[in-house]
């Protein structure tokens, strides 16, 4: 066993394929193999989303099978369906959720991530007010680029709360950065309580305003989110 486990660290094989050797019966070696390179196989299988979720930078876990569809209205031809299949993920289209606050926006946003994620897509979540910040922060310590690297390497960027917080021109111009370098190399999800016309008070500029625009509705999908605000038809403060 002490050789096994020195070849196994020259091969970078971790303990659990060492661990498996005692557990598993056979009576054909070829069948033995099999099943101990597959057991490896699912164990770093496990490993691998569960570092994918840790690093997506979700702040609450909000699942599918607890979301409620009846509030959210589909475009024509968008299905429960497509949104659970992620074959918009795999097709680089993006998401727009637009609602007022508590209907839900947030939840699904995060539940398809983490669905992302189980299909093993690299998925990155933000509020989009500490996304702008950390951009700015990382330009002003001279690490932008290795950001801005870090989110070209995602297949689905994840900005929750657009347009809540006004963003300075610096932030705008940043922020603007990262939806043109990921225009038709990934999928986006964006959700707002903000419609198309107001998000001149986001970025000031009209020509910016229009260009962002015109990147995140090409090959977009416009999700309405017109039920009742959870918290408010939840709260323990009554009338």
């Amino acid at each position: 066993m002490e050789e096994i486990e020195i070849l196994a660290r020259k091969l970078k094989i971790g303990k659990n394929f060492i661990n498996n050797i005692d557990s598993l019966d056979f009576t054909d070696k070829y069948e033995f193999i099999i099943n101990l390179f597959r057991l490896e196989v699912e164990h770093r299988d496990l490993n691998r989303r569960a570092f994918l979720l840790k690093t997506a930078g979700f702040y609450t876990m909000k699942h599918m099978k607890d979301f409620d569809f009846t509030g959210l209205k589909l475009p024509q031809e968008f299905t429960e369906e497509d949104i659970i299949s992620l074959n918009f993920v795999k097709d680089k289209e993006n998401i727009i959720m637009y609602g007022n606050p508590g209907t839900g926006k947030t939840h699904l946003a995060t539940a398809i991530g983490i669905e992302a994620v189980k299909k093993d897509f690299t998925v990155g979540f933000f509020r989009t007010a500490a996304l702008v910040n950390k951009l700015v922060e990382s330009k002003n310590t001279g690490e932008l680029t290795k950001l801005l690297n870090k989110i070209n390497k995602l297949d689905l960027l994840i900005m929750d709360e657009w347009g809540y917080i006004p963003l300075d021109k610096e932030g705008c111009r940043l922020l603007f950065q990262v939806v043109s370098d990921c225009y038709e190399t990934k999928s986006i999800i964006i959700t707002t309580n903000l419609e198309f016309g107001k998000w001149i008070n986001i970025f000031y500029d009209k020509e910016m305003t229009a260009a962002m625009i015109d990147r995140l509705i090409h090959h977009s999908r416009l999700l309405l989110f017109e039920g009742e605000s959870y918290r408010v038809k939840n709260s323990l403060i009554k009338k």
